[in-house]
Protein backbone atom coordinates (compact mmCIF):
# COMPACT_ATOMS: atom_id res chain seq x y z
CA UNK A 1 0.00 0.00 0.00
CA UNK A 2 1.73 3.10 -1.21
CA UNK A 3 1.53 6.22 1.03
CA UNK A 4 -0.39 9.40 1.04
CA UNK A 5 0.68 12.98 1.38
CA UNK A 6 -1.29 15.36 3.59
CA UNK A 7 -0.42 18.93 2.53
CA UNK A 8 -1.17 21.23 5.45
CA UNK A 9 -2.58 24.02 2.54
CA UNK A 10 -4.96 26.22 4.97
CA UNK A 11 -3.11 29.26 6.84
CA UNK A 12 -3.30 32.10 5.96
CA UNK A 13 0.41 33.37 5.94
CA UNK A 14 0.00 36.32 8.10
CA UNK A 15 3.81 37.37 9.01
CA UNK A 16 3.84 36.52 5.09
CA UNK A 17 1.31 39.27 3.95
CA UNK A 18 -0.41 36.72 1.75
CA UNK A 19 -1.48 33.23 0.69
CA UNK A 20 2.25 31.91 0.36
CA UNK A 21 0.57 28.06 -0.80
CA UNK A 22 -0.35 29.97 -3.89
CA UNK A 23 2.60 32.25 -4.46
CA UNK A 24 4.92 30.88 -7.96
CA UNK A 25 8.22 31.19 -6.70
CA UNK A 26 9.71 28.54 -9.03
CA UNK A 27 11.17 29.50 -12.52
CA UNK A 28 8.50 28.48 -14.63
CA UNK A 29 5.78 29.58 -11.97
CA UNK A 30 5.86 26.70 -9.83
CA UNK A 31 4.69 26.91 -6.20
CA UNK A 32 6.48 25.67 -3.39
CA UNK A 33 3.45 22.89 -2.91
CA UNK A 34 4.40 21.41 -6.73
CA UNK A 35 8.06 20.94 -5.63
CA UNK A 36 6.69 18.73 -2.75
CA UNK A 37 3.93 16.87 -4.77
CA UNK A 38 6.61 16.41 -7.90
CA UNK A 39 9.08 14.73 -4.95
CA UNK A 40 6.50 12.50 -3.19
CA UNK A 41 5.27 11.11 -6.00
CA UNK A 42 9.07 10.10 -7.21
CA UNK A 43 9.46 8.37 -3.75
CA UNK A 44 6.53 6.47 -3.92
CA UNK A 45 3.83 8.26 -2.63
CA UNK A 46 0.49 7.34 -4.54
CA UNK A 47 -1.69 10.07 -3.31
CA UNK A 48 -2.00 13.80 -2.37
CA UNK A 49 -4.81 15.09 0.14
CA UNK A 50 -4.65 19.14 0.52
CA UNK A 51 -6.40 20.75 3.45
CA UNK A 52 -7.73 23.81 2.63
CA UNK A 53 -10.68 25.97 3.84
CA UNK A 54 -13.56 26.76 1.53
CA UNK A 55 -12.63 30.25 0.37
CA UNK A 56 -9.75 28.61 -1.56
CA UNK A 57 -11.34 26.13 -3.39
CA UNK A 58 -11.59 27.90 -6.43
CA UNK A 59 -8.01 28.64 -6.60
CA UNK A 60 -7.36 25.36 -6.30
CA UNK A 61 -9.63 23.94 -8.41
CA UNK A 62 -7.71 26.12 -11.48
CA UNK A 63 -4.64 26.47 -10.41
CA UNK A 64 -3.04 24.03 -8.51
CA UNK A 65 -4.76 20.48 -8.78
CA UNK A 66 -4.37 20.39 -12.71
CA UNK A 67 -0.93 20.35 -12.63
CA UNK A 68 -1.03 16.84 -10.60
CA UNK A 69 -4.11 15.15 -12.32
CA UNK A 70 -2.04 12.77 -14.94
CA UNK A 71 0.75 12.17 -12.11
CA UNK A 72 -0.92 11.05 -8.61
CA UNK A 73 -4.32 10.97 -6.93
CA UNK A 74 -5.33 14.28 -5.65
CA UNK A 75 -8.02 15.04 -3.15
CA UNK A 76 -8.21 17.95 -0.90
CA UNK A 77 -10.82 18.89 2.34
CA UNK A 78 -11.60 21.59 4.02
CA UNK A 79 -10.65 22.85 7.77
CA UNK A 80 -13.39 25.14 9.76
CA UNK A 81 -14.20 26.62 12.37
CA UNK A 82 -17.37 24.30 13.01
CA UNK A 83 -15.41 21.08 11.91
CA UNK A 84 -16.10 19.87 15.75
CA UNK A 85 -16.56 16.78 17.47
CA UNK A 86 -20.39 15.87 18.22
CA UNK A 87 -21.87 17.90 21.07
CA UNK A 88 -19.43 21.05 20.74
CA UNK A 89 -20.23 24.26 18.92
CA UNK A 90 -17.90 27.10 17.36
CA UNK A 91 -17.48 30.07 19.95
CA UNK A 92 -18.69 33.54 18.70
CA UNK A 93 -15.90 34.84 19.07
CA UNK A 94 -13.25 32.74 17.76
CA UNK A 95 -11.79 33.95 14.73
CA UNK A 96 -9.09 30.92 13.06
CA UNK A 97 -9.17 27.29 12.94
CA UNK A 98 -7.68 25.24 15.84
CA UNK A 99 -4.24 24.44 14.64
CA UNK A 100 -2.46 21.89 12.72
CA UNK A 101 -3.46 18.94 14.67
CA UNK A 102 -6.94 19.80 14.21
CA UNK A 103 -5.96 20.12 10.27
CA UNK A 104 -4.78 16.37 10.17
CA UNK A 105 -7.85 15.41 11.69
CA UNK A 106 -10.34 16.70 8.80
CA UNK A 107 -8.74 14.33 6.91
CA UNK A 108 -9.94 11.20 8.31
CA UNK A 109 -12.56 10.13 5.91
CA UNK A 110 -10.02 10.99 3.16
CA UNK A 111 -6.87 8.96 4.33
CA UNK A 112 -6.88 4.84 4.93
CA UNK A 113 -2.87 4.24 4.36
CA UNK A 114 0.13 5.45 6.09
CA UNK A 115 0.58 9.17 5.87
CA UNK A 116 2.91 11.80 6.07
CA UNK A 117 2.39 15.47 6.80
CA UNK A 118 4.15 18.85 5.82
CA UNK A 119 3.08 22.33 5.29
CA UNK A 120 2.78 23.57 2.13
CA UNK A 121 4.73 26.92 1.97
CA UNK A 122 7.89 25.18 3.44
CA UNK A 123 10.67 23.08 0.98
CA UNK A 124 11.65 20.26 2.23
CA UNK A 125 14.40 18.90 -0.41
CA UNK A 126 13.55 15.55 -2.41
CA UNK A 127 15.62 13.62 0.75
CA UNK A 128 13.45 13.93 2.76
CA UNK A 129 10.12 12.49 0.88
CA UNK A 130 12.21 9.44 0.04
CA UNK A 131 13.62 9.04 3.71
CA UNK A 132 10.20 9.26 4.48
CA UNK A 133 8.46 7.16 2.21
CA UNK A 134 11.26 4.35 2.63
CA UNK A 135 10.33 4.32 6.14
CA UNK A 136 6.57 4.15 6.00
CA UNK A 137 7.23 0.85 2.92
CA UNK A 138 8.98 -0.66 5.02
CA UNK A 139 7.70 -0.32 8.83
CA UNK A 140 6.02 -3.10 10.12
CA UNK A 141 3.11 -2.54 12.61
CA UNK A 142 4.67 -2.13 16.22
CA UNK A 143 2.47 -2.18 19.62
CA UNK A 144 2.82 1.06 20.57
CA UNK A 145 2.66 2.28 17.08
CA UNK A 146 5.97 3.78 15.80
CA UNK A 147 5.29 6.99 14.32
CA UNK A 148 8.49 9.12 12.29
CA UNK A 149 9.53 12.30 12.16
CA UNK A 150 12.05 13.78 9.74
CA UNK A 151 15.09 15.91 11.87
CA UNK A 152 16.53 18.33 10.11
CA UNK A 153 20.11 20.45 11.19
CA UNK A 154 19.36 23.80 12.77
CA UNK A 155 21.44 25.21 10.79
CA UNK A 156 19.69 24.83 7.67
CA UNK A 157 16.49 25.79 8.76
CA UNK A 158 17.26 29.18 9.61
CA UNK A 159 16.48 32.87 8.15
CA UNK A 160 18.83 35.40 7.55
CA UNK A 161 15.75 37.97 7.77
CA UNK A 162 14.69 37.57 11.87
CA UNK A 163 14.32 35.17 14.46
CA UNK A 164 12.25 31.90 14.22
CA UNK A 165 10.55 29.12 16.53
CA UNK A 166 12.33 25.86 16.45
CA UNK A 167 11.31 22.58 18.00
CA UNK A 168 14.42 21.50 19.22
CA UNK A 169 14.40 17.10 19.55
CA UNK A 170 16.43 15.36 22.10
CA UNK A 171 16.52 11.54 21.17
CA UNK A 172 17.31 8.43 23.12
CA UNK A 173 20.28 6.02 21.42
CA UNK A 174 17.88 4.04 19.32
CA UNK A 175 16.84 7.28 17.45
CA UNK A 176 13.56 7.64 18.98
CA UNK A 177 12.26 11.11 20.04
CA UNK A 178 12.71 11.47 23.51
CA UNK A 179 11.01 15.59 23.91
CA UNK A 180 10.99 18.26 22.01
CA UNK A 181 12.09 21.76 23.13
CA UNK A 182 10.36 24.97 21.75
CA UNK A 183 12.60 27.33 21.37
CA UNK A 184 10.71 31.07 20.35
CA UNK A 185 13.57 33.42 19.32
CA UNK A 186 16.52 31.56 17.60
CA UNK A 187 18.44 33.42 15.09
CA UNK A 188 22.09 34.40 13.91
CA UNK A 189 24.17 36.43 16.72
CA UNK A 190 27.46 37.92 16.32
CA UNK A 191 28.00 35.10 19.04
CA UNK A 192 26.53 32.45 16.43
CA UNK A 193 23.33 30.59 16.66
CA UNK A 194 21.22 31.78 19.54
CA UNK A 195 17.69 31.52 21.40
CA UNK A 196 17.28 35.18 22.36
CA UNK A 197 13.98 34.71 24.42
CA UNK A 198 14.22 37.25 27.54
CA UNK A 199 15.71 35.34 29.77
CA UNK A 200 17.03 32.52 27.89
CA UNK A 201 20.75 32.87 26.21
CA UNK A 202 20.92 28.91 24.51
CA UNK A 203 23.77 28.97 22.47
CA UNK A 204 23.37 25.69 19.51
CA UNK A 205 25.89 24.58 17.44
CA UNK A 206 23.58 24.28 14.24
CA UNK A 207 23.61 20.50 13.98
CA UNK A 208 21.01 20.03 16.34
CA UNK A 209 17.92 18.03 14.93
CA UNK A 210 14.74 19.64 14.49
CA UNK A 211 11.27 19.31 13.85
CA UNK A 212 9.87 21.24 10.80
CA UNK A 213 6.47 19.46 10.72
CA UNK A 214 7.35 16.49 8.01
CA UNK A 215 5.52 13.69 10.40
CA UNK A 216 4.62 9.94 9.46
CA UNK A 217 1.71 8.61 10.79
CA UNK A 218 -0.38 5.01 10.54
CA UNK A 219 -4.28 5.32 9.79
CA UNK A 220 -4.65 4.64 13.51
CA UNK A 221 -3.31 7.91 14.18
CA UNK A 222 -6.69 10.03 13.72
CA UNK A 223 -8.08 7.76 16.68
CA UNK A 224 -5.87 9.47 18.70
CA UNK A 225 -6.64 12.76 17.41
CA UNK A 226 -10.30 12.70 18.01
CA UNK A 227 -9.71 11.71 21.49
CA UNK A 228 -7.33 14.14 22.30
CA UNK A 229 -9.34 16.91 20.36
CA UNK A 230 -12.45 15.95 22.43
CA UNK A 231 -10.07 16.67 25.78
CA UNK A 232 -8.87 19.68 23.84
CA UNK A 233 -12.16 21.16 23.49
CA UNK A 234 -13.93 20.51 27.03
CA UNK A 235 -10.65 22.31 28.08
CA UNK A 236 -10.23 25.69 25.68
CA UNK A 237 -14.36 26.03 24.80
CA UNK A 238 -13.85 29.34 26.08
CA UNK A 239 -10.45 29.96 25.02
CA UNK A 240 -10.66 31.88 22.09
CA UNK A 241 -6.79 31.55 21.15
CA UNK A 242 -5.92 28.41 22.18
CA UNK A 243 -4.54 25.79 19.49
CA UNK A 244 -4.29 22.20 18.94
CA UNK A 245 -0.72 21.25 17.19
CA UNK A 246 0.68 18.19 16.31
CA UNK A 247 3.74 18.23 19.21
CA UNK A 248 0.83 18.73 21.63
CA UNK A 249 -0.28 15.50 20.90
CA UNK A 250 2.61 13.68 20.22
CA UNK A 251 4.11 14.88 23.67
CA UNK A 252 0.91 13.28 25.07
CA UNK A 253 0.93 10.10 23.17
CA UNK A 254 4.73 9.35 24.36
CA UNK A 255 3.52 10.36 27.86
CA UNK A 256 1.23 7.62 28.39
CA UNK A 257 3.38 5.27 26.47
CA UNK A 258 1.11 4.72 23.53
CA UNK A 259 2.83 5.83 20.70
CA UNK A 260 6.79 6.88 19.89
CA UNK A 261 8.49 8.46 17.43
CA UNK A 262 11.25 7.75 15.14
CA UNK A 263 13.52 10.55 14.74
CA UNK A 264 14.96 10.52 10.74
CA UNK A 265 18.01 11.92 9.89
CA UNK A 266 18.04 14.51 6.63
CA UNK A 267 21.10 16.86 5.43
CA UNK A 268 18.61 18.33 2.89
CA UNK A 269 18.19 22.05 3.57
CA UNK A 270 15.38 23.67 4.43
CA UNK A 271 13.94 27.21 3.42
CA UNK A 272 10.82 28.36 3.61
CA UNK A 273 8.88 32.45 3.17
CA UNK A 274 8.19 32.99 7.15
CA UNK A 275 9.22 36.74 5.92
CA UNK A 276 8.07 38.46 2.96
CA UNK A 277 11.87 39.15 2.60
CA UNK A 278 12.61 35.47 2.95
CA UNK A 279 11.00 35.36 -1.27
CA UNK A 280 13.90 36.55 -3.06
CA UNK A 281 16.10 34.01 -1.56
CA UNK A 282 13.62 31.27 -2.01
CA UNK A 283 13.61 32.28 -5.80
CA UNK A 284 16.74 32.17 -5.82
CA UNK A 285 17.29 28.71 -4.35
CA UNK A 286 14.70 27.14 -6.40
CA UNK A 287 15.95 28.33 -9.76
CA UNK A 288 19.35 26.54 -9.06
CA UNK A 289 17.35 23.18 -8.36
CA UNK A 290 18.40 20.48 -11.21
CA UNK A 291 15.23 18.82 -11.20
Amino acid sequence: MTPTLLILAAGMGSRYGGLKQLDPMGPHGETIMDYSVRFAWESGFGKVVFVIRRSMEEDFKQHILPRYADKITVAYVFQELDLLPEGFTVNPERKKPYGTAHAILVARDAIHEPFTVINADDFYGRQAFKVMADFLLNSAPTVPPTYSMVGYRLDKTLSRNGTVSRGVCRTNEQGFLTDIVENHKIGYTDKGIENIEEGLYNHFTGDEPVSMNFWGFTPGFFDALQEQFVEFMKANQDNITAEYPIPNVIATLMARDEARVKVLPCDAEWFGVTYKEDRPYVVEKLAQLKI
